[in-house]
């Protein structure tokens, strides 16, 4: 499914709700699912996405009535997947390594309400980058397969739009599993 469609789809799935939407409050919930547009972990004309980036993070509201009542803190923890491959030509023959990577880890936000139906925010990612990877074909190279990871962070700002008390579309960009993540949020 393209983006634009999926796009399309919770514009309408919105419209359908009721347009009295509150901002986030103190012990909210909100669950984010996502689908990710460019990639931060691979470039170049080698590499072809063979699952494109996707996640799913889980927010608490832990502190609200910040800037004159406009503002909250939350916490909570996120996880994102993608995987690639890159090919190449030796002769008649084709060999490559597919990768796998999954990011995963908690997040602090930082919420800030400009207007009654849009919750705005920025925050910080610090976690764990597991990576695997796979030859075929015949290697050239003399590389071999393995996996690696580490320490690592995400610095984010995103928006929800609350058609509802309870439904949100989301739009998120940082530094992590891709650039810019779109997607749908459940408040509960």
């Amino acid at each position: 499914m393209k983006m634009r469609n999926l796009l399309v789809i919770v514009l309408i799935l919105g419209s359908f709700a009721a347009l009295n939407a509150q901002p986030v409050e103190k012990g909210d919930k909100i669950l984010n699912l996502g689908i990710g547009l460019g990639s931060t972990l691979y470039s170049g004309s080698y590499y072809k996405s063979t699952i494109p980036p996707v996640s799913a993070s889980l927010e608490v509201v832990i502190k609200d009535d910040l800037f004159n009542d406009k503002g909250a803190l939350g916490l909570g923890g996120y996880i994102g997947y993608t995987g690639f491959k890159s090919e190449y030509a030796w002769g008649n023959d084709y060999y490559g390594w597919k990768y796998t990577n999954i990011i995963i880890g908690p997040r602090g936000y930082l919420h800030y309400n400009f207007l009654d139906k849009l919750d705005t925010y920025t925050g910080l990612l610090i976690g764990y980058w597991i990576s695997t990877n796979k030859e075929y074909g015949t290697i050239q190279s003399g590389y071999t397969a393995g996996s690696y990871g580490g320490v690592t962070w995400s610095w984010f700002a995103g928006g929800r739009y609350f058609f509802s008390d309870n439904f949100a579309g989301m739009l998120e960009l940082g530094y992590g599993i891709s650039y810019l993540n779109i997607g749908v949020a459940l408040k509960f």
